[in-house]
C-alpha cells in the first residue's frame, strides 16, 4: 500500500532521477518542488513528467507567463520571460512546478504542451495575450482576454499603466472608435495627514 502523500524530499529525488539531464535543476523550497528545464528540453521533459511511472502528472493545473525584467533589482540575471506550469498527479497525490525560460527576449518562444495536456490550450493563449510568449505548435494561438485591435501585452512590466489606446462610442459615426489614451496620469502617492486632531481624531 502506498503512502497517502509523498514526502517533498522524496518527490524531488524521484523527479530528478526521472528527468536526468533534461532538467537544469530540481529544487525544494517551502515544501514545493520546482523543476527548471531549457527550452530545447522542455517538450521531452513534460512528456516524461506525464508518462514516467514515478511521476504520472496527468493534469496540468495552471500555466502562466512571468516577466523577470524588474528582478534585476534583487539579483536576478538572465532571460526576461518564462512559462511556469503547475502539474498534478491524482494517482500519486503529488504536485510539481516546471519553469522554462524563453531564450530570446525579443521573440519569446517555447514549445506548446497543448498536445500533452488539453488544458494548456487556453492557458497558453492567455500567456501569449498578456506576455507575448509564443507557443510553437499551438493550433490556435490568438488573443483570449484583450480586444481584437489591442496593441501590446498588458502584463509586461514595461507596459504603461493607462495603456496605448482607448475606445468610445462616437454618436456621429454611430460606431465604436479607437483613439490615443486621453487619461491624465493620476497621483498614486497616498495622502499623509500630519496635523494633530485632524477631523476630530485623537
Amino acid at each position: 500500500m502506498t503512502a497517502i502523500a509523498i514526502q517533498p524530499e522524496k518527490l524531488r529525488d524521484l523527479v530528478a532521477a526521472a528527468l536526468g539531464d533534461r532538467a537544469r535543476s530540481v529544487t525544494l523550497a517551502l515544501g514545493e518542488v520546482t523543476v527548471e528545464v531549457s527550452a530545447a528540453q522542455y517538450l521531452s521533459a513534460m512528456e516524461l513528467l506525464k508518462s514516467h511511472p514515478d511521476c504520472r502528472f496527468e493534469q496540468l493545473i495552471d500555466l502562466c507567463g512571468v516577466d523577470y525584467s524588474t528582478y534585476a533589482e534583487v539579483g536576478r540575471d538572465g532571460p526576461r520571460y518564462a512559462a511556469v506550469s503547475h502539474l498534478l498527479s491524482v494517482s500519486l497525490n503529488q504536485r510539481v512546478r516546471v519553469r522554462v525560460f524563453c531564450p530570446d527576449d525579443d521573440f519569446p518562444l517555447v514549445a506548446s504542451v497543448s498536445e500533452i495536456w488539453n488544458a494548456a490550450n487556453w492557458f497558453e493563449r492567455e500567456a501569449f495575450d498578456l506576455f507575448g510568449i509564443v507557443f510553437d505548435g499551438h493550433n490556435d494561438l490568438r488573443r483570449i482576454l484583450t480586444d481584437y485591435g489591442f496593441i501590446g501585452h498588458p502584463f509586461r512590466k514595461d507596459f504603461p499603466l493607462s495603456g496605448h489606446v482607448e475606445m468610445r462610442y462616437d454618436p456621429e459615426q454611430r460606431r465604436v472608435v479607437y483613439q490615443p489614451v486621453t487619461i491624465e496620469p493620476r497621483e498614486i502617492i497616498p495622502r499623509i495627514i500630519r496635523e494633530e486632531n485632524y477631523g476630530g481624531l485623537h
